[in-house]
């Protein structure tokens, strides 16, 4: 299978496309100052305890207070909130966790009230960034992954993922790291450490303590709440996530970007360096890979998929529910239970697609057309399961119902994705009354003409909708070649599939955008 990824780098935010066959099956948008990122440790304050719920609200700076459950304390919790005393009692010398003796663990059916108290400081890790009007949910088993290995400081196992099936490797690997690894500190080996070597596994396991020693005693200098460790860049953790040594290539618009993802990828595969790209041509990244385009036919209400079928998912606080129509599509010679059959196979793999693709999790309720044959309701189930075997987010199928359903829950850390496809008129901006369109040009020439005369501005681009780009570069002369001989050979028009109609954009040499939108009006 042909994998890449793309890498759009913008001011404000970072989306990553993966591409499979050219196909886009994943998408991922983080803003550049994202905050509360799952991963990040804080030593914070508990504001308020739970007891019916056996939770505890959190300070941690958010709007709303985060959450924090008594089974997700940790069983090595005393351990944990021993050090944080220890560190906060002698400034001078910093506590080493390899000296220790740690605590027992904390009753599994204890009460939070017996462990925490209003006004206590303790460590904190987000496990689930904010969601809808929900405030981050915390663990206090505190860890730190990378890309084969999961550190878990105040715990001494070593657990190996289930997904190895190799006795023999599994023995392996929990001898290896048991071997190299410090005192107190547990491992969690990762799947795609199968068959790696000790100087692999070695390296990253010291790159992950050292990334603990390096940012834990910022608790002894911060007021609370206080952002102790925050994730890796997070261009860098969502590889991480993301990153797999199948890919063919990385292409990515940013030149310091670039030096990130080659200095992490030299850790972890170095024969795949080289695989990634710094991408500078003047069309935007996702325009030139065909991204922009398939954003906008699959995200929305309604998707089509193979001879005239199509998907209706609706998304509601509680659950995302798709129903599966056949549109126009005819019947089968072999009659309307095998149309049937066809029809949702090839819908179940849309719906896999669409589910990695908007990050959809919680409870997902799926209509199919209804088949009368069990034969065909099993072979449906399976071929289900095995095209969702790739998606990395845990997740559990049950089978149809006598009502034609199928039920999935699918783990949830992050918001789902959501992309609006629907243009607002950048004219009117959904008034319904706009200037005549044949006067656009007339517009955009007399911006240009004030940025050239009035800012004296020489070198910038303009992006507008391809159809527009179009109209401007037709004929002998173009528009744009006579805007170049009167205002500026500096001046490059280029088509961006992201905008509408009769939006358009201003970006300077440094591809800073140049605001005109209200200059236009000053004459």
């Amino acid at each position: 299978m042909d994998s890449e990824l793309i890498i759009d780098v913008q001011p404000n935010e970072v989306s990553i496309a993966l591409l499979e066959n050219k196909k886009l099956v994943e998408l991922q948008k983080e803003a550049r100052d994202v905050s509360f990122t799952v991963g990040n440790i804080y030593a914070a304050k508990v504001k308020k305890l739970m007891p019916g719920l056996n939770a505890a609200f959190i300070d941690v700076g958010y709007r709303k207070d985060a959450f924090l459950h008594y089974l997700d304390l940790g069983p090595q919790f005393k351990s944990v909130d021993k050090f944080y005393k220890q560190a906060l009692a002698d400034k001078k010398r910093f506590p080493q966790i390899s000296k220790m003796n740690l605590e027992p663990d904390i009753d599994k059916d204890g009460s939070i009230a017996d462990i925490l108290k209003v006004g206590q400081e303790i460590l904190v890790q987000v496990a689930k960034e904010p969601i809808s009007t929900k405030g981050p949910r915390l663990t206090s088993e505190l860890s730190f992954a990378g890309r084969f290995l999961v550190l878990i400081p105040f715990n001494d196992k070593v657990s190996v993922s289930q997904k190895i099936k190799s006795k023999e490797e599994r023995i392996r690997l929990q001898k290896l790291i048991q071997s190299i690894k410090p005192k107190n500190f547990g491992v969690i080996v990762r799947t795609v450490a199968e068959g790696k070597k000790v100087v692999e596994l070695d390296t990253e396991l010291k790159v992950l303590v050292k990334r603990w020693e390096e940012n834990i005693p910022k608790i002894q200098k911060k007021q609370l709440p206080a952002l102790v460790f925050e994730e890796t860049g997070r261009i860098v953790g969502i590889l991480r996530d993301m990153f797999n040594t199948t890919y063919q290539e990385i292409h990515v618009n940013d030149k310091e970007v670039v030096e990130q993802i080659k200095d992490y990828i030299t850790i972890i595969a170095p024969e795949k360096k080289n695989i990634v790209k710094y991408y500078s041509g003047d069309l935007p990244i996702f325009d030139n890979f065909a991204v922009t385009k398939q954003i906008k036919a699959l995200f929305g209400k309604t998707v089509t998929f193979k001879h005239g079928a199509y998907l209706i998912i609706e998304h509601t606080e509680a659950l995302h529910v798709i129903d599966v129509n056949s549109g126009n599509r005819t019947k089968s010679k072999e009659g309307q239970e095998t149309t049937a059959f066809e029809v949702n196979s090839a819908a179940a793999e849309e719906i896999a697609r669409q589910l990695r693709l908007r990050d959809m999790g919680g409870i997902i309720v799926i209509d199919f057309i209804d088949m009368t044959q069990g034969e065909h309701r099993a072979k449906l189930l399976a071929h289900m399961q095995e095209i969702m075997a790739n998606d990395r987010a845990k997740h559990n199928i049950l089978p149809l119902s006598k009502f034609g359903l199928m039920q999935i829950t699918r783990q949830r850390v992050r918001p789902e994705m959501e992309v609006t496809t629907t243009e607002v008129c950048p004219n009117c901006f959904g008034k319904g009354e706009i200037r005549p369109s044949i006067l656009f040009t007339d517009s955009l020439q007399s911006k240009i003409s004030y940025l050239v005369k009035v800012l004296k501005v020489k070198k910038f681009t303009l992006h507008v909708h391809p159809y527009v780009a179009a109209f401007i570069n037709q004929g002998l002369p173009s528009l744009q070649t006579k805007w170049k001989f009167r205002y500026s050979r500096g001046l490059k028009v280029i088509p961006n599939q992201n905008l509408s109609y009769l939006e358009y954009h201003f970006y300077d040499a440094n591809k800073e955008e140049i605001d005109l939108k209200q200059e236009i009006e000053l004459k």
